[in-house]
């Protein structure tokens, strides 16, 4: 898999959603909006939902929160800690939480990294960027399932768009006139909720 990746693998899937139809006519369009669907949904949620399969050092700031009385890391979302490497310029960070601590058995991914004061080396919390991260174990391990849904939906409305080119779609006829407004389609809010990150500097 690869960093921000379209999350629908199979065009079929999104026929199927949208026409139940084995049509490829519009296959072109469709790979279009599950790319632009895949980008909204990202945007909305504030982050990704694809893996790295090579090793990457990324650096990060560390906080000093008062409160806690430990440095806090906000990270790139991790789904392990197998073989994860920390360092700051003394050298390698020996104890240390990820955060939060029940993600993975949530079916969510870490978010930050607490550095304890006992460990070897600490941060200076006086230089950006001087925590390094090294991991292949960047991202999500597989594909939320409201990830794929949320992404179905948004891709079925941009799908949809070609036949409305002034944003409006149905017809006020019948009573099913719509505007296509420039946001997630509201189920994809909902079903994409639990999976909205959002920043903050600890």
């Amino acid at each position: 898999m690869v960093w921000k990746p379209d999350y629908i693998d199979d065009l079929t899937q999104l026929r199927d959603f949208i026409t139940r139809s084995d049509v490829t006519v519009d296959d072109e369009f469709l790979t279009i909006a599950a790319g632009a669907a895949s980008r909204a949904v990202d945007r909305h949620t504030g982050r990704q939902f694809g893996k790295t399969d090579t090793v990457q050092a990324r650096r990060y700031t560390a906080r000093w929160n008062r409160r806690r009385g430990r440095y806090v890391v906000t990270i790139d979302d991790l789904y392990s800690a197998a073989g994860l490497v920390i360092a700051v310029p003394d050298g390698p960070v020996s104890v240390f939480e990820l955060e939060p601590v029940n993600a993975l058995a949530d079916g969510l991914v870490y978010e930050r990294l607490v550095i304890e004061p006992d460990s070897a080396n600490l941060p200076t919390g006086r230089v950006r960027n001087e925590v390094t991260v090294t991991t292949d174990k960047w991202g999500w391990p597989a594909f939320p399932v409201p990830v794929v849904e949320g992404t179905l939906l948004q891709a079925s409305r941009l799908a949809s768009r070609r036949n409305s080119p002034y944003g409006i779609a149905g017809s006020p006829d019948d009573g099913s006139e719509m505007r296509l407004l420039a946001r997630v389609d509201p189920d994809v809010a909902v079903s994409l909720g639990s999976h909205k990150r959002r920043w903050f500097v600890a």
